[in-house]
């Protein structure tokens, strides 16, 4: 893997970089494909939303176009404009899902952004952006001191990369530096990653090698190698995690079969994940592996958007003296609107089976969300969501229930990131609307309970290096309780200017009975409640 990853960096630096491997598929027609206000609501976690005339040409939009329609990965998808494209892709209404774009929203084409001397050239995707955050935190569960914290978190990215000019090569770079300042506790990496790349890689695009489909759009085949930080299905499995200060990244192998537009495509992948270290370069975590299939079936109806899915994770412990794991996890998500009702749905269903040390491993989850959107000028959309985890029922026996969430995005869980896709059972009410162009609220309610009240609460006491440590987050007997909590969340997103994006957002968390039994066991005392209130301004170059 490090002669692969050496060379991807030396091609990288020695030719004009480029953009990504799904450049072509991964776009948008602007004259098709322009946003609306509603889109903007997809747009995850403060960041930038795609602009009508930022993104790069698809093939058969740019002056090297052959009069293909193609539409790519976008943080989202207006549901009118959807119904007037030639494509069959259908993003989700669901809450905080959409994965984020390939290339991501921050780059632009040369000949997009406005700058005449570049308007020709349509090869060259570059992209520069930065983030300050300031966060105001107070009685922080993750934390083993109870007290005000108020960090300042800084995250610079910069992307190059080129493509159709050298085709079927292509070829492109991310960078990123990741810092935090005026914090009270030690660094780690959530926060710390510094000048790093997330992202050099090497592909193959061969543009029609699978034919096309009934709408006689292209089914390309995408052949890539190397470093990669991207998005797939509902982020809950597999994250870049835009709203961390650091970026989940891994080195190995992605195939793609098709484009988002076709009426199917596949994602095949094998990684090996990227340890983040905090000042010096990434290195890949050599005893493991993480590996899969996406499926996305969308021409067999307008109602749903079905992908079976599958991932494993194997990790040989023989390398470290770490247990060995072999975990399989098969699984079905499906999405879609109900006609003109309003109405949304998106479910996901899984199941875990396999091996982890002695233990046998038997685990499984699933989430269900029900929409309505309104038919009102500010576009609101509520919603209801349940999502459900299982945790390790008894510590004693040789079964392993706990279910492993891989490399996810744990966020939607909870705005004060105090929750992760484990052992968990949690309902959710949530409110999204758009006041104005500009300007998108949304707010919610979450209760959440332990899956099995004998397993642990992840992130409690993981926040400051202890990683459990003496202070345990886990009662082995269940006599803690298993209601961890509720919280209320609120978040308003406004574009200050053209490439100026802020976000202000607060979050109340009140402890349940197992946060403070545990607090009290470990700490002497329990504050009963937390606060998380945060400021955020994200530049763009481009």
């Amino acid at each position: 893997m490090k002669f692969y990853l050496g060379t991807v960096i030396a091609f990288a630096l020695a030719i004009p970089p480029w953009s990504g491997a799904q450049a072509d598929a991964n776009t948008i027609d602007t004259e098709k494909f322009k946003m609306t206000e509603q889109e903007n609501r997809f747009a995850q976690n403060g960041a930038v939303p795609v602009e009508e005339k930022g993104k790069a040409d698809p093939s058969g939009a740019s002056s090297k176009s052959n009069g293909n329609t193609s539409a790519g990965k976008t943080a989202a998808a207006a549901t009118k404009e959807e119904k007037k494209s030639t494509g069959y892709f259908r993003p989700s209404s669901s809450y905080s899902t959409q994965p984020e774009s390939d290339p991501p929203r921050y780059v632009r084409t040369l000949s997009k952004t406005g700058i005449e001397a570049f308007k020709d050239i349509y090869w060259l995707d570059v992209g520069i952006d930065h983030r300050t955050r300031y966060e105001f935190r107070s009685n922080d569960i993750r934390r083993t001191e109870l007290r005000l914290d108020q960090p300042f978190l800084l995250r610079s990215r910069a992307y190059f990369g080129i493509r159709e000019i050298f085709d079927p090569l292509r070829a492109a770079v991310e960078f990123q530096d990741s810092r935090r300042y005026n914090g009270h506790f030690p660094p780690d990496d959530r926060d710390f990653n510094e000048h790093d790349l997330i992202q050099a890689y090497a592909e193959l695009y061969f543009k029609g090698a699978l034919g096309q489909d009934d709408l006689k759009q292209q089914r390309p085949l995408r052949l890539r190698v190397g470093r990669m930080a991207y998005e797939a299905l509902d982020r809950r499995l597999i994250g870049r995690n835009e709203w961390r200060n650091t970026t989940n990244t891994f080195e190995g192998f992605r195939i793609n079969l098709g484009q988002e537009v076709n009426d199917w495509e596949g994602d095949l992948w094998a990684y090996q994940p990227v340890q983040r270290l905090l000042t010096e370069f990434d290195e890949r975590i050599e005893n493991q592996w993480f590996y899969g299939a996406i499926g996305h079936w969308r021409k067999w109806s307008d109602f749903i958007t079905l992908q079976p899915y599958y991932m494993g994770l194997t990790q040989d412990g023989s390398k470290t003296g770490e247990i060995d794991r072999h975990i399989h996890s098969p699984a079905l998500r499906g999405y879609g609107k109900i006609g003109d009702t309003g109405l949304d749905f998106d479910f996901n269903l899984i199941y875990q089976f396999g091996r982890n040390g002695t233990q046998e491993h038997q685990a499984h989850a699933y989430i269900t969300e029900l929409g309505y959107t309104l038919k009102h000028a500010w576009k609101p959309r509520i919603s209801a969501f349940y999502g459900y985890a299982s945790g390790d029922r008894n510590p004693n026996d040789n079964v392993n229930n706990r279910f492993e969430r891989f490399f996810g995005f744990a966020r939607p869980w909870s705005a004060d990131d105090y929750i992760v896709f484990e052992n968990i059972k949690s309902p959710k009410i949530k409110l999204e609307f758009q006041p104005f162009k500009d300007l998108r609220i949304d707010g919610g309610y979450s209760w959440y309970w332990l899956a099995s009240d004998t397993d642990r609460l992840n992130n409690l006491f993981r926040g400051n290096g202890s990683n459990g440590g003496s202070f345990s987050n886990r009662d082995a007997t269940g006599s803690s309780g298993d209601f961890i909590g509720h919280n209320f969340d609120i978040r308003a997103r406004y574009k200050l200017a053209k490439h100026i994006d802020t976000t202000i957002g607060y979050s109340h968390f009140t402890s349940g009975e197992f946060v403070r039994n545990r607090q009290i066991a470990a700490l002497g005392r329990s504050p009963g409640s937390s606060d998380f209130f945060y400021v955020e301004v994200v530049l763009s170059a481009f």
